[in-house]
């Protein structure tokens, strides 16, 4: 694991009065690493130095010395497939809300894990559930409080079900770990990234390919009742990659079975993903 900015055994390295561990006053960032490459490191590192900055953090190193050691961390680890999870908490202080005082050292704290593709869940689909969105108004920062994306996902999980989906009242925003699209007559819609959501890092890819695929993207608000209405609909996240969503609850999705945009969409993510390993080999 990397602890600071040393690479050691992965033990006992937390200290009961962080900051993240009482308060999850912390940041933090998962990045998809596909044959040995860390995928769109640089945009992660960009999401980073945000969520720090709207929360009056100072990273302790640039972002070039963290890339530099998260790359370290997957060499040492000789990760292929998997995932490098990173968080940076205030530092370590006596237990008070308020910060603590100027000079406090920030804590950053990365490990790697294996973990294979979902490929056959990318073909093939899944479900999801509603529930109502309860989290924060400040979404948009990648925060380590998760307890309101936990309790989602364990609805999804009791349920059989791949994910989540919140709404606020009649407003689909996204999923308890994910993004969401729904597709209309041809046409992609997806709600703003204001701070109702986390604007993915594959998220603002498939806008991306999207615009290279000819694909229209609709960045406005869509009600449940448009989302079960939908012709597709399909969820987006690190190392989820692409996954159709078949049913919501007791609500068939178009014919049941992933559309042909989603299965267009996921093809060309693929190809973007390979083309930059080949690029780093």
């Amino acid at each position: 694991m990397l602890y600071n900015d040393q690479i050691m055994e992965r033990d006992n390295n937390i200290n009961i009065e962080d900051r993240a561990y009482q308060f999850g006053d912390g940041v933090y960032e998962v990045i998809g690493v596909y044959d040995g490459t860390p995928l769109m490191m640089d945009e992660h590192m960009e999401r980073l130095e945000r969520s720090a900055r709207e929360l009056r953090l100072n990273l302790p190193l640039p972002v070039s010395e963290i890339k530099n050691n998260l790359e370290k961390l997957v060499d040492v680890n000789e990760l292929e497939e998997g995932i490098i999870y990173m968080q940076v908490s205030r530092g370590i202080a006596s237990r008070e809300h308020a910060f603590p005082e100027p000079g406090t050292q920030a804590v950053t704290i990365a490990y790697t894990r294996e973990e294979t593709r979902q490929s056959d869940l990318e073909d093939k689909g899944g479900t999801a559930v509603l529930t109502e969105d309860i989290r924060w108004l400040r979404c948009d920062i990648k925060t380590l409080n998760l307890l309101p994306n936990v309790m989602a996902k364990q609805k999804a999980v009791e349920n059989n079900s791949v994910e989540a989906i919140l709404h606020r009242g009649d407003i689909v925003t996204e999923a308890s770990a994910s993004n969401v699209f729904i597709v209309k007559n041809g046409e992609l819609y997806t709600h703003p990234a204001d701070n109702y959501i986390l604007n993915g890092i594959t998220r603002k890819s498939i806008i991306q390919l999207c615009n290279e695929l000819n694909i229209k993207v609709n960045e406005q608000t869509y009600t449940v009742d448009e989302l079960l209405s939908a012709d597709e609909v399909f969820i987006s996240a690190t190392k989820q990659d692409i996954i159709p969503i078949l049913k919501v609850d007791d609500q068939m999705i178009g014919d049941g079975k992933p559309g042909k945009i989603t299965h267009k969409i996921l093809k060309s993510f693929r190809s973007l993903y390979q083309k930059e390993i080949r690029n780093k080999a």
